[in-house]
């Protein structure tokens, strides 16, 4: 498969999987097999998502509408974590920064295609 040009939406995200995967490790059990797994699985989905559209221009449209939906639910879901006090002050606070600049990214990205 030919390798294309990494994206700085794609590195921004597969930097924000490498921080958010083993974090998730770290929550409570209680919280280990159902939010950090839900949690960690929808952030692999936008990156699948966001590998699709980089590879598929043609429905590049389609996925980036399912990937903005699914950075909206990411972000509640970190909220939900800090409120169960799965991960610190700190760490919501850099989940945050990341989801915001990779939102922005997106923004462009579909601003772009218009």
């Amino acid at each position: 498969m030919k390798e294309r040009p990494q994206s700085p939406i794609f590195v921004k995200t597969y930097d924000f999987l490498l921080w958010l995967i083993p974090l998730t490790l770290k929550f409570p059990k209680s919280q280990r097999f159902l939010l950090a797994e839900r949690l960690s699985g929808m952030a692999l989905h936008f990156y699948d998502l966001i590998l699709s559209a980089i590879m598929e221009p043609r429905r590049q449209a389609e996925f980036l509408d399912e990937a903005d939906r699914m950075l909206t639910k990411i972000r509640l879901y970190i909220r939900l974590s800090y409120d169960l006090h799965c991960i610190s002050l700190g760490q919501y606070e850099h989940a945050a920064r990341l989801t915001d600049e990779i939102g922005r990214l997106m923004g462009g990205w579909k601003g772009k295609r218009r």
